[in-house]
């Protein structure tokens, strides 16, 4: 999903070049009379292409966003968009904030595999949103907002998301990142330490939900009143609702907020009550501990895969390089976190 500020700072136009496979795909769902205009690439976003366009049939206009799966690689975590794009459709029956999908891309349509969804206006920025004064009322929300929002993405019919029990994730969370680590063949004592200290504290048998996976600032399209949209849905799987909480509530995620360990935004108590109020069910706070803890080992993990993947694989980036380096930041925070010395 783009990351494109309120007022635009955030996107640069595109000059227009490589934007003809753009330009038929369009018209082969709205029609030859349907145009392309306004197109603008984020400057912030993930791996995949991702370009924010308006769609122009006579006098309507509509602001649409067009995301382009990058050639994938047998070691990412990530799921194929055309699976993100079916949970992005189910979440979005079930009122849950999502950008309202439009249609998936097909062979037709050239443009590889991806997906079309609604734009939807906001920032996505960290540091604008945890310290710009124009955030100030959507910070005194986003804690309840995002406990409402986790319980309703929680309550999800698993009957229907049947077919995210294949992912390594939903079949064994903690193994999957021991295999991961385990690929690379690279020595990471602090990550060896948390993974032991994950499998000698293992979490109670939960009970199993839908999750986002990646529920955190940074993923979260807030305007001025609060949560706007979810977005980066490459994650999904089946797990203990624990896992999302204590997802958001990592330190890598609070951005240097750490007085606020939601999301650089809010406190655990207020986010489990807002939970509990939505209809999601009560949770040990050791157990968000425990998924904490999880989310440093795993971002870790993540880390090694995007600088491994500069160093021998097909992402060269300057971002991916620095992923190295990032690995060893979050290496101290798990350490710290496992001597008790943060919170």
């Amino acid at each position: 999903m783009p990351r494109a500020s309120a007022d635009g700072s955030s996107a640069a136009k595109n000059s227009g070049d490589g934007l003809e496979p753009l330009r038929q795909a369009i018209r082969r769902h709205y029609g030859a009379a349907a145009q392309v205009e306004n197109v603008v690439v984020p400057t912030l976003g993930g791996i995949n292409r991702t370009l924010i366009f308006d769609l122009v049939e006579g006098a309507a206009r509509r602001r649409l966003v067009s995301r382009q799966e990058s050639p994938g690689e047998a070691d990412s975590p990530f799921l194929a968009s055309g699976v993100q794009f079916r949970v992005m459709r189910i979440a979005h029956a079930h009122k849950v904030p999502v950008p309202e999908p439009v249609f998936e891309y097909a062979a037709e349509d050239a443009m590889g595999k991806g997906y079309v969804s609604a734009f939807v206006d906001g920032e996505t920025m960290p540091r604008k949103i945890l310290r710009g004064a124009e955030f100030a009322e959507a910070r005194s929300r986003l804690t309840a907002q995002a406990g409402q929002t986790l319980a309703l993405l929680h309550s999800m019919d698993l009957a229907e998301l049947e077919f995210l029990e294949q992912v390594p994730d939903s079949r064994d969370p903690l193994r999957a990142q021991r295999e991961r680590l385990d690929s690379y063949a690279e020595a990471h004592p602090a990550i060896e330490l948390g993974l032991r200290w994950l499998e000698l504290n293992r979490a109670r048998a939960p009970r199993r939900t839908f999750l986002h996976g990646d529920f955190r600032t940074g993923n979260l399209m807030v305007g001025r009143d609060g949560l706007r949209a979810v977005l980066d849905w490459e994650c999904c799987h089946i797990g203990s609702p624990a896992e999302d909480l204590g997802w958001l509530c990592t330190r890598s995620w609070r951005f240097g907020e750490n007085d606020r360990p939601v999301g650089g935004f809010g406190v655990r108590g207020d986010l489990l009550d807002a939970y509990v109020a939505a209809g999601g069910g009560r949770i040990d706070p050791a157990e968000i501990r425990y998924w904490e803890i999880f989310g440093l080992v795993r971002w870790a993990i993540y880390n090694v895969w995007q600088a491994h993947g500069h160093v021998f694989g097909k992402r060269r980036s300057v971002t991916f390089a620095a992923c190295g380096r990032n690995t060893s930041l979050v290496e101290y925070d798990l350490l710290m976190t496992l001597a008790g010395r943060y919170d």
